[in-house]
């Protein structure tokens, strides 16, 4: 596979790094699984059938604490299918991938352990496989798009630690949406268009967010165009060409956002089929302790007693709307209450961080964010800036901000850590822009295909007794953490946020406390 291919020892890192963190994080959940008592949440948990068996129990308590909150709906659909109205808001690919996972790879379990054993046993091995490749796929596209390689390799390595760790370890779509938007983007940065909406289409089947990506595309093609535009201007000549290549870069356009669009619409319409076409006798079809369940919580099944469920009415049935808004009070500004101040409290450090890198680059390239990154500029036609503030981070940037402003003012603020560090790569790039630029033991480090030239001071790193000889595989993030308290207040501060997050989503999430 090329994304993992090749001689590059700095790829070879990461991708060593991110195994090694990921084992770390499986050890440290079963840890404190064991350790704590699991806290009495009122989240969805329905009962196991069958009862488990030995096996079962077993596997429960080395890997139960990545299958709570959230990590129950995606099992519970991958096990039942979409029995619940509310189970909808999680869409289709992942529970899919982990079905077909349980049913081939682990066909051969099946005598030992039961279906939803095996459910979560295909989570843990698929969301390390895709935090692995996500972390590979970040590393390749920021050398693309930075052209630093030291930036990209420090941010690879950050993937590995992110605050949002937690949730690409556990029953959740993160890991494999951060694979695939990632990928995406790195295969659309190399011209692979086609490849990369294909991938932008996967990811919408994923995460609703995966809609967003569209921007991509429909970017690139205005950029493309208006460039060869300028270059033409003057030139009576080259309209007839342009106007072809307007054309069929809008028709490509149209084309690949309509297919990233293309399976959260049908899903669409598959949940509208079941919960409003008319009913089939599901209630016989569904196990008593199910069907209880569904009266205690008061959940709505499909298409139960002839009853349709109100959204089935709109001229749009939008089922993810209904119940975003109706399950979870997700909506402009309805999380802004008093008693919401700790989970405002936990959002702080991305909001902070994402706004930061936003300003950053905003100060650094006014007239280039101004016009849209449309504009050729001669200074462009040289050597190209190199590093965080380069032209090509315009619309990541601009994406990042966007999914901020929507995840602070129009969700559940908590979840912003994982939203961003899931989908967008300008956390982690900015994070090591402002460790390469502001941290003395890394000023000495030299890198390869950087355009910038890397600060001349003497490491502190020679005098450290945590210093690697000259010529050995050196792992900067490593680096860092074995001299923490040589390194700068704002060096503690970003790795302070990685690795506290990191650490407390482990202890919390895991044993059913409140998380982000």
């Amino acid at each position: 596979m090329e994304l993992v291919s090749g001689r590059d020892p700095h790829l070879r890192e990461v991708v060593w790094f991110a195994v090694c963190c990921r084992a770390l994080t499986l050890l440290l959940q079963a840890l404190f699984n064991l350790l704590l008592p699991d806290h009495a949440a009122d989240a969805f948990s329905p009962p196991r059938l069958p009862e488990p068996g030995l096996w079962d129990l077993l596997l429960e308590q080395l890997l139960g604490g990545l299958s709570r909150w959230d990590a129950e709906h995606f099992l519970f659909v991958a096990e039942r299918g979409y029995l619940y109205e509310h189970n909808c808001a999680f869409l289709p690919l992942y529970p899919l991938s982990l079905r077909a996972v349980a049913e081939g790879a682990l066909w051969p379990l099946q005598p030992l352990l039961r279906l939803r054993s095996r459910l979560l046993l295909s989570a843990v091995l698929l969301n390390s496989l895709f935090s692995i490749l996500a972390a590979a796929a970040l590393y390749k596209l920021g050398c693309v798009v930075l052209q630093h390689r030291g930036v990209a390799f420090l941010a690879a390595l950050l993937f590995s630690v992110s605050p949002a760790n937690v949730f690409m370890a556990a029953a959740y779509s993160e890991s494999m949406f951060a694979f695939l938007a990632f990928s995406a983007m790195w295969q659309l940065e190399k011209g692979q268009s086609w490849l990369g909406g294909l991938l932008f289409s996967l990811a919408s089947g994923v995460r609703a967010n995966g809609l967003i990506n569209a921007g991509f595309v429909l970017y690139a093609r205005s950029k493309c165009f208006a460039l060869q535009l300028q270059v033409g201007s003057g030139s009576l000549r080259k309209l007839p060409p342009l106007w072809k290549q307007l054309l069929s870069g809008t028709s490509s356009a149209v084309l690949m956002c309509a297919g990233i669009f293309l399976p959260f619409a049908l899903f669409q319409y598959y949940a509208y089929v079941r919960f409003c076409g008319p009913g089939t006798g599901l209630e016989q079809t569904v196990p008593g302790p199910l069907l209880q369940l569904a009266l205690d919580k008061g959940y709505r099944l499909a298409a139960r007693n002839g009853v349709k469920p109100p959204w089935c009415s709109w001229r749009f049935p939008v089922v993810y709307s209904y119940i975003q808004d109706t399950y979870w009070n997700v909506g402009f500004l309805r999380y802004f209450e008093l008693r919401q101040t700790p989970n405002f409290l936990l959002a702080l450090p991305v909001t902070l961080l994402g706004s930061w890198a936003a300003w950053t680059y905003l100060m650094a390239n006014p007239r280039h964010c101004l016009t849209l990154g449309l504009e050729r500029r001669k200074s462009e036609e040289g050597k190209p800036r190199a590093g965080f503030c380069c032209p090509a981070v315009f619309v990541y940037v601009v994406h990042a901000t966007v999914s901020l402003a929507v995840g602070f003012f129009c969700m559940h603020v908590q979840v912003l850590t994982r939203f961003l560090g899931s989908c967008s790569p300008i956390l982690y790039w900015f994070s090591a822009h402002l460790l390469q630029e502001y941290e003395p033991l890394l000023w000495s480090e030299g890198t390869d295909n950087q355009t910038a030239s890397p600060r001349s001071e003497k490491s502190l790193l020679d005098k450290s007794p945590g210093s690697c000889r000259k010529g050995t595989s050196e792992n900067p993030l490593v680096r860092l953490l074995m001299n923490f308290r040589l390194i700068t207040p704002l060096s503690k501060c970003i790795l302070g946020f990685f690795l506290s997050y990191w650490l407390l989503g482990l202890i919390l999430h895991c044993n059913f406390l409140p998380w982000t």
